[in-house]
């Protein structure tokens, strides 16, 4: 006799991830959609994105619960991308950026993100949400940002201005304005309401009133899921022979790798259930990029709001998020025209609400009192992105990381006995670096020219080159100026 196995024995928390898809799809769609407008390309680009994360990356291994899709992190970057490079070469940086991510993941450095700086990742998301906020204050005014961060910020007291005297700029206003309302709003409504997330809700609540007032407002350009996939031909490739490409894909690459593998070391504080394998998870989000890159969509990373939503769901597999994805296909394909209706500056206030959630205003107020220096980092490379750009912010900002390790790491004491006769002994001990040489020489130099003087380093543990060049030409210095050469015991 023959046994039938039940599907809920198959899978026995079908139930559960199913209800948690949904509630994914509906957190991830005007999200997609907003991120997608917010960088300069097609609005169906980032269902596209989504859609991957959900169909390609959610099957693979590596977190079980973290959910992929165009990230609000990448906005600004992209848009950057874009507009000096064209959208044909946005495929080409994606997919580059996907197949190196498939390298590093092989090459088992995914551990490795884990070492980059907290307050750098901190400090990029923190820059990233100021240009966010203030790129999407223009969109939701109807007015064109300018190109960069600096002038982005600079320029809002005078697009003030102009929105003033606009009825249009005005009405479109209100709209975002509205929006971001509705979703601080939401958080204080009673679970059940909470069941459809306050972005869906206060971007459904817009468009139903932009069409029931008739308000002048502009609204999302839908061309089709076919039409808005192009793949880069050729002549997009070409563009591999430009260094500033190159150095863009280095940033993409850097950028999404961490923001994907520091949300799945925070999606592992939200549940119980098989931790992340961080290799696995790059090369899951390499593949993932790969594809959007073929497909001429935007770049993917793990995305912290779905995947917290997902976890909160009761999600328990990964059969959530592949469905997540399953529902945004269904939607691109059967209610594309629904798009049209969507009033820009509602995604502007999805956004705008996305970018002040990534500035952590209360950690840097706890990181001050606690570590100082990292709360500068912090805050260093928050500005320098919104000052300068994407990637150089970032550099700056790791430049600072190690300069700040290194000082830490190059604690060295400087002990000077003088018995007021027979010969002065320095006693340096710690590890001397180039850092701490003016202080030693300084201190060095100020001692007595006509007595003798012995320099004991039996008590440096590190000793590095610039350190010794210098202290043997002090040597040298003090032995011609006194009486008796300096004696220099030498480095254990």
């Amino acid at each position: 006799m023959t046994s039938v196995t039940s599907p809920s024995s198959r899978f026995p928390h079908l139930r559960q991830d199913l209800a948690a898809s949904l509630v994914v799809f509906l957190v991830a769609l005007p999200l997609c959609v907003g991120v997608a407008v917010a960088s300069g390309v097609p609005a169906e680009l980032g269902l596209v994105t989504g859609i991957v994360g959900g169909l390609v990356t959610g099957l693979l291994p590596g977190s079980s619960l973290q959910v992929s899709g165009p990230a609000a992190g990448l906005t600004v970057l992209v848009f950057e991308a874009v507009d000096r490079f064209g959208l044909p070469a946005l495929g080409v940086v994606v997919l580059a950026t996907g197949l190196l991510q498939l390298l590093m993941g092989a090459l088992k450095w995914g551990r490795w993100f884990r070492a980059i700086s907290v307050s750098v990742v901190e400090g990029m998301l923190a820059g990233i949400g100021l240009v966010i906020i203030a790129g999407q204050l223009y969109a939701a005014a109807g007015l064109k940002a300018p190109a960069s961060g600096l002038d982005k910020i600079l320029g809002l007291p005078g697009a003030a201005v102009d929105a003033v005297g606009s009825t249009g700029a005005l009405a479109s206003l209100a709209v975002g304005a509205g929006t971001v309302a509705v979703m601080v709003a939401w958080r204080r409504l009673p679970a059940r309401a909470r069941a459809v997330p306050g972005a869906l809700a206060a971007v459904v609540l817009a468009t139903l009133a932009v069409l029931a007032l008739g308000l002048p407002v502009a609204t999302v350009e839908v061309d089709g899921l076919l039409s808005a996939v192009q793949p880069p031909g050729a002549d997009a490739f070409g563009g591999l022979a430009d260094p500033a490409l190159l150095g863009t894909i280095l940033a993409f690459t850097l950028i999404a790798s961490a923001e994907s593998l520091f949300s799945a070391a925070a999606v592992d504080r939200l549940h119980t259930g098989p931790r992340t394998a961080y290799d696995k998870e790059l090369m899951a989000q390499g593949a993932g990029n790969a594809v959007c890159g073929v497909l001429g969509a935007l770049p993917m990373t793990a995305v912290i709001v779905r995947s917290s939503a997902n976890v909160q769901a009761g999600a328990r597999t990964k059969a959530s998020r592949v469905l997540h994805g399953a529902w945004l296909l269904l939607f691109a394909a059967l209610l594309p025209s629904a798009l049209a209706l969507i009033p820009l500056p509602a995604l502007a206030g999805v956004l705008v609400h996305a970018g002040w959630k990534l500035i952590p205003f209360r950690g840097v107020a706890a990181l001050w009192r606690r570590h100082r220096g990292e709360a500068l980092i912090l805050v260093v490379t928050a500005v320098s992105i919104g000052a300068v750009n994407m990637f150089e912010g970032v550099l700056i900002g790791l430049a600072l990381s190690v300069v700040k390790t290194a000082w830490e790491a190059s604690a060295v004491k400087l002990d000077v006995v003088d018995k007021g006769a027979g010969p002065i002994r320095a006693y340096l001990a710690g590890n001397a670096t180039f850092l701490r040489l003016p202080r030693i020489l300084d201190s060095l130099e100020a001692l007595p020219q006509d007595r003798p003087v012995e320099l004991d380093l039996s008590g440096l543990h590190h000793l590095d080159h610039a350190c010794r060049t210098a202290l043997e030409n002090w040597a040298e210095r003090h032995s011609a100026a006194g009486t008796e050469p300096v004696r220099m015991t030498a480095l254990r």
